[in-house]
């Protein structure tokens, strides 16, 4: 068991900020005459959302096995990495680490909010060298470590998480935007062992929502808290909270999402293997491949052409491309042209 104090985590400013507390969600009753909150007595969508998402929250909480205290609903999981850093990094001061190659947005809103950005190289397969680890987190004084498990944009997961629970002495934030794909545990079972972690997931990737902007943060009711007093009141709309919720009815949405994706994984992972222009295809848990091209520029050039859009990686990952697993139409125009593209 970790015996980390979160509020000596915490920046001083935090721990002392009242909430702002909806009086309609402080007082839970449906009134039949709202004046209390400014808004327009007209309209489909005139009302403010429930700012604690109450219905969201206890639907989650019945499908993760968790408490609804242990939830955090944010507009996006990018809001949620930014108020995590807001809690616990002080501006000028304090530093995160993240993998190098990983999501970037770790970086982008702690350098937004003057942190430091120390950067865990991975090796030629993009694991963790743990030593490496070690070696950093006791040279450095560091607030918050991020994994990403499964990688983006190397697509692998991250092996023995709880060595770096028990290792670090910060908030360790696992990312798991892509944890339906891999076939591997969750974190979310170690949550009421290490009260340091929160684990991050969302309704972009295997749920297909991403237009909805809904991301969830798990954690102790104690970090939970912490977010729910920093976060806006109204972060996430009215629209996103419904559509989530009738997304949530269809219970067999979901694996079928996930059993669609990995079919055309599967077919696009044989035809990469016959194309000539394709150097390496790296192992992957999730819905995308990491590929190095003989000739990126030329590839990259003519998919451009074609109007095929995808992520180039270099110069972080030289001659790389990461290309998501789309329908079959789409994953048939790509493939006639990598064939098509000689050396």
């Amino acid at each position: 068991m970790n015996t980390i104090s979160i509020n000596t985590l915490v920046r001083e400013n935090i721990l002392k900020l009242q909430p702002y507390i909806s009086f309609r969600d402080h007082n839970e009753f449906n009134a039949p005459v709202f004046l209390d909150a400014n808004e327009s007595p007209f309209g489909d969508c005139n009302r403010y959302p429930d700012s604690t998402q109450k219905q969201l929250k206890n639907r989650l909480a019945e499908l993760k096995n968790v408490s609804q205290s242990q939830i955090a609903i944010g507009n996006g999981s990018d809001e949620l990495i930014d108020l995590i850093i807001k809690i616990f990094c002080e501006p000028k001061k304090d530093s995160i680490l993240m993998m190098n190659p990983s999501f970037a947005m770790y970086g982008f809103y702690a350098t937004i909010n003057e942190n430091k950005v120390l950067q865990l190289n991975l090796d030629e397969n993009f694991d963790i060298v743990k030593n490496e680890f070690l070696r950093i987190i006791n040279e450095q004084s560091i607030k918050v470590f991020f994994l990403c498990s499964p990688n983006n944009p190397t697509g692998n997961s991250v092996d023995d998480i709880e060595f770096y629970l028990q290792n670090f002495n910060g908030i360790v934030v696992v990312d798991e935007a892509y944890i339906e794909f891999s076939g591997k545990k969750s974190s979310l079972e170690l949550l009421n062992k290490y009260p340091n972690l929160i684990v991050l997931q969302t309704f972009s990737k295997a749920w297909g929502i991403a237009g909805a902007r809904v991301g969830m943060a798990y954690a102790s009711e104690e970090i939970i808290t912490l977010i729910n007093t920093v976060k806006a009141p109204y972060n996430v709309n009215v629209l996103s909270q419904d559509l989530i919720l009738k997304t949530l009815d269809d219970k067999s949405r979901l694996q079928e999402n996930v059993n669609a994706i990995l079919e055309e994984k599967a077919w696009l992972q044989e035809q990469f293997n016959a194309i000539d222009c394709i150097a390496k295809v790296f192992p992957t848990d999730a819905n995308f491949f990491l590929i190095k091209m003989k000739n990126v520029d030329k590839v990259y050039g003519k998919m451009l052409e074609q109007e095929i859009l995808t992520s180039r990686r270099d110069p972080a990952i030289p001659g790389c491309i990461r290309i998501n697993v789309g329908n079959r139409q789409d994953n048939e125009k790509l493939i006639n042209l990598l064939k098509n593209i000689s050396e």
